[in-house]
């Protein structure tokens, strides 16, 4: 998806987003998209976790 942005187009994305959200909100929206990032995988994992135990107990009735 992004294999055609060089250098220079990343670096004029990264001063245009320096300058709309300023040098203090740029670690905060970091932090924000790290911690949505992390619950996201959690969350996914918990349904992994679910769909392979209904599976097992699936299995162990047919059996």
């Amino acid at each position: 998806m992004f294999d055609n942005i060089g250098f220079g187009e990343f670096l004029i994305i990264a001063v245009v987003v320096l300058i709309l959200f300023g040098s203090k909100k740029i670690p905060e929206f970091a932090q924000g998209l790290g911690k949505g990032i992390r619950e996201f995988k959690k969350a996914v994992k918990d349904v992994e976790d679910e769909v392979k135990i209904s599976v097992d107990k699936e299995n162990k009735n047919v059996k």
